[in-house]
């Protein structure tokens, strides 16, 4: 294997020390292939080029290798930390990862922890309130959580509010009641708006709903009775009977919930299912002692990098019997990577056994001493059975829409007469022009490649210089800076063909665009749509066969719309239960999804002017629509004094202050 890489490289392998430390193998384009960490980074590194490892998956790696970085660490732990970090961070082809998802939400109270004064008038600072929350957490308010999904916030919100009568209301909001709202009245809400419950009654019930989320649930339940006793002794009767009804709120939630008494309090449920060459990896969350639901999540290159981690093992002598099952390696994928920057419950409930090495580096990275139980026993037992049967449920859905998904690119390809070199690389473009009477027009490009929708490659163009409503105008706009770049590209020599993708235009979402023509090309419209689209392409010097358009049928009913050819052919009727009609169908609808919530975006920012907060050092997306949901627009910005912007989360006082410059 030695011969085909070059000397350096060869050289560089011979001076490796003998200590801990990660590597990293790239292409000869740059590309990351593997990250991997060693005990002794001589012996491992060296093992990968002392044989020929012919045809195999560790063999075309292998061959791929143009240069190698290492770093030395002082311990094994250390290595495994930077390891984990590197592969989230680099994404190599041959380590198995997981999609880093948005942040998880948390259940946030704000305001101070102390009461104000007894008597004193009402405001949003001495009564916190409870609400949903996902971003960074800091010290100012108090955060319960991780939860696993919007609506497992949502769910305990509504519980607090049954329970514990916490307000819901924006601090704007409640500055301004003078009468209390129907959350009130549905007996939601203490009505702290307008004084009808003092600080101090408000500030328990505060407390208690703190102390039911960390789990202490019996314990709130006998402060709550030693209250009511308090309160019956000195024969304040109504007290004590708003006492007994929130014990009475209290324990049927406690019985509807089942929530355990049990010592656990914050567990994370892992299982992991295989089938097919995919996995599943299923998170079940209990905070508090509540089962709060669960996540699935669904890694990539399974195959090539077990295959890698195998050899890894092999490479060490001390491991050589313990083969590893890709179950474990899966696992243990998931956990190196999903607990960075994601706290970590003390307790960790497995499916399949997972090495100490990694539970040590997890704690040491953590601050915390975690624990992993393997076999559990009784309430913890059914936690991880329960994950273990929505492993197999969703790893079952997901093999029967790929399935789907498949059959449904097969008959597009058939239906059109296609012959793609290979159905899985099959890569679909679609084009749709969305404006409100010639207003903030926006074209959008979705694109459908391996059988799925691509997020990550949809691009928005901004449409200027044409006459308002012109869709014909506005087409011709988007595919000229669509495919004008991979038109010139193709017509240079092979040795001047720029390697870089389609760069973003002005007006497009940042990203790599695609390398070559698609295979189909979609415009949402009929006869005049494709009419200009096949101008655009005979300018080009592209390939006409390629452009369909989707014309709406009779009565612009779903399920009766006709393909339109660029290139002469017939138009063609699909049939309303085509299996090709429906990947059409929701490529075309994904587009027009695109397109309307772009313009949307557009319009309300040239309504509300938006542009005038952009222009303000230190105001990015998130603070101006933080802003403007509160303001209500550009103008309550203006209206509103120093105080008010400052009160908005994010927007520190100097912030509020050069806001309310600007706006002056």
């Amino acid at each position: 294997m030695s011969e085909v890489h070059s000397d350096q490289l060869l050289s560089q392998v011979a001076a490796l020390p003998a200590l801990p430390g990660v590597y990293r193998y790239y292409d000869a384009d740059g590309g990351v292939l593997y990250v991997g960490k060693a005990r002794n980074l001589k012996k491992r590194v060296a093992s990968y080029f002392q044989k020929n490892h012919g045809g195999t998956r560790i063999g075309h790696m292998i061959g791929k290798i143009a240069r190698m970085e290492t770093t030395v660490v002082r311990s094994e732990a250390e290595a495994l930390l930077l390891e984990n970090n590197l592969i989230k961070s680099l994404s190599p082809r041959y380590n198995i990862l997981f999609r880093d998802d948005k942040s998880y939400p948390y259940l946030k109270i704000s305001g101070p922890e102390k009461a104000g004064a007894e008597g004193a008038a009402p405001s949003a600072a001495t009564f916190p309130r409870v609400a949903y929350y996902r971003g960074a957490v800091d010290r100012k308010h108090r955060y319960f959580g991780p939860y696993p999904s919007a609506w497992a916030v949502k769910e305990s919100i509504q519980l607090l509010q049954k329970v514990f009568r916490l307000r819901t209301c924006e601090d704007t909001v409640f500055a301004n009641r003078t009468r209390p709202c129907l959350l009130y009245q549905i007996k939601r809400c203490s009505g702290p708006c307008v004084n009808l419950v003092s600080p101090q009654d408000y500030q328990h019930d505060v407390q208690n709903a703190e102390a039911f989320l960390r789990g202490e649930a019996q314990a709130v339940l006998a402060a709550l009775e030693a209250r009511m006793m308090q309160h019956a002794q000195r024969l304040e009767f109504e007290q004590a009977a708003e006492l007994r009804n929130q014990i009475s709120a209290l324990s049927k939630v406690l019985h509807q919930q089942s929530v355990e008494t049990i010592s656990d309090k914050d567990v994370d449920v892992l299982a992991v299912k295989m089938q097919g060459g995919k996995a599943c990896v299923n998170l079940a969350m209990v905070r508090g002692g509540r089962h709060l639901g669960d996540r699935p999540y669904f890694p990539t290159h399974i195959e090539e990098a077990a295959a890698v981690q195998d050899f890894d093992i092999s490479a060490d002598e001390e491991e050589q019997a313990a083969g590893v099952p890709v179950e474990v390696q899966v696992l243990e994928a998931f956990i190196a990577q999903h607990y960075i920057g994601v706290p970590v419950p003390p307790t960790l409930i497995t499916s399949e056994p997972v090495g100490r090495e990694l539970i040590d580096a997890l704690s040491l990275q953590s601050g915390i001493r975690i624990t992993a139980v393997h076999h559990p026993r009784e309430q913890r037992r059914l936690w991880l059975e329960m994950a273990q049967k929505n492993a197999d449920l969703q790893l079952a859905r997901l093999l029967a829409e790929e399935g789907s998904q498949q059959a449904r690119t097969r008959a597009l390809v058939e239906a059109l007469d296609l012959a793609p070199d290979n159905l899985d690389s099959f890569r679909i473009e679609c084009f749709d022009i969305s404006h409100t009477a010639g207003e903030a027009t926006q074209a959008s490009c979705v694109v459908f490649h391996h059988h799925r929708m691509q997020n990550s490659e949809y691009r928005r163009y901004n449409i200027e210089g044409i006459t308002p409503g012109d869709d014909y105008a506005a087409m011709r706009q988007v595919l000229l800076r669509r495919y004008s770049k991979l038109a010139e590209a193709g017509r240079d020599p092979p040795e001047a063909t720029p390697p870089e993708a389609i760069p973003s235009n002005a007006g497009v979402s940042s990203g790599g665009g695609a390398r070559r023509l698609p295979d189909l090309v979609l415009v949402d419209g009929g006869k005049g749509q494709v009419s200009m689209a096949r101008e655009v392409f005979a300018e080009l010097g592209l390939d006409l066969a390629v452009i369909v358009g989707v014309e709406k049928g009779e009565g612009r009913k779903v399920g009766l719309e006709e393909l339109v050819f660029a290139d002469g052919r017939d138009k063609v009727y699909l049939g309303k239960d085509s299996a090709a009609l429906m990947l059409v169908a929701q490529i075309r609808d994904e587009a027009h999804r695109f397109a309307i919530t772009g313009m949307r975006a557009r319009r309300a920012r040239v309504r509300v002017g938006g542009s005038q907060l952009e222009e303000i050092p230190g105001i990015g997306a998130k603070k101006r629509a933080r802003l403007l949901q509160r303001f209500g627009g550009v103008r309550g910005v203006a209206a509103a004094g120093v105080d008010d912007i400052a009160s908005v989360e994010g927007i520190s006082r100097e912030l509020a202050e050069e806001i309310y410059r600007a706006l002056h």
